[in-house]
């Protein structure tokens, strides 16, 4: 991690709710400080505006998929904080659809914001990063990334493309010092998951859980800051780390 005589620094995507504001606020408790971006502009006042007074926060209205705008934000938060030294990208979104009814251009638009947009971050980031000696970026997969669920046709490719992608920016990146991991969520009680999932959705979710339950979002950011924290995670880079619930490793599961 560069910057030994400051306070860290971290840029975080979605972070008006959800796995990215967790992940911010718990980067915040444990002293980083965030620039934390979002679409939503209401979201991140109602957020951050305390933390932003302190000092602690920088927050922006940011689309992932403007290259432009995410180079000029990414070099604003080095400026605001004197230094760059980790990325979460949590800026996407999802749908559940049968693939024979699944708009082309919905399609389009979740590769577009979930693949395009981790990518456009993290180069940006990356590029400051070299220049300063390392740092670390934790992508957003998904256990939709890694195994075919049923209405995932367009979320499912994006997050494995995702999976991919960490994979090679932790190839290329390795020789700058950049480590590069993500995260693979299975359900989580997030605003936008809660708008999807129906009680039948629920349910069957359930029954493929060895655990039994829904991930509350600090249960995901807490892996985000152990993988942004380069004393504990040094070794770690081009891992697709689950965090499911036992999902993934699951086969025949008791009824109880």
């Amino acid at each position: 991690m560069s910057g030994a005589t400051r306070n860290p620094v971290a840029v975080v995507t979605g972070a008006g709710s959800g796995i990215g504001l967790a992940a911010a606020e718990r980067l915040i408790t444990a002293g980083w400080k965030v620039a934390a971006f979002d679409r939503d502009e209401k979201a991140l006042a109602a957020n951050y505006r305390e933390r932003a007074e302190a000092g602690r926060v920088f927050a922006a209205s940011l689309d992932v998929t403007d290259e432009k705008a995410v180079e000029k934000a990414v070099q604003q938060a080095r400026k605001v904080f004197d230094g760059l030294d980790g990325v979460v990208n949590s800026a996407g979104i999802a749908a559940d659809i049968p693939a024979l009814e699944t708009p082309v251009d919905l399609f389009r638009k979740i590769l577009d914001i979930n693949v395009t947009g981790t990518f456009i971050v993290s180069q940006a980031a990356a590029r400051i990063m070299k220049e300063d000696g390392g740092g670390a970026i934790v992508n957003m997969a998904s256990v939709s990334g890694l195994r075919g669920s049923k209405g995932r046709s367009a979320y499912g490719a994006s997050k494995g493309g995702v999976v991919i992608l960490t994979q090679v920016l932790a190839n290329d990146l390795a020789r700058y010092g950049i480590r590069v991991n993500a995260v693979a969520p299975g359900p989580v009680n997030t605003p936008m998951v809660k708008a999807m999932h129906v009680d039948k959705d629920r349910a069957l979710w359930a029954r493929h859980l060895p655990m039994r339950r829904y991930a509350e979002p600090d249960e995901v950011a807490s892996v985000i800051e152990f993988l942004l924290d380069g004393s504990r995670s040094s070794y770690m880079t081009g891992e697709i780390v689950a965090v499911d619930g036992g999902f993934s490793g699951a086969g025949i599961i008791a009824d109880d």
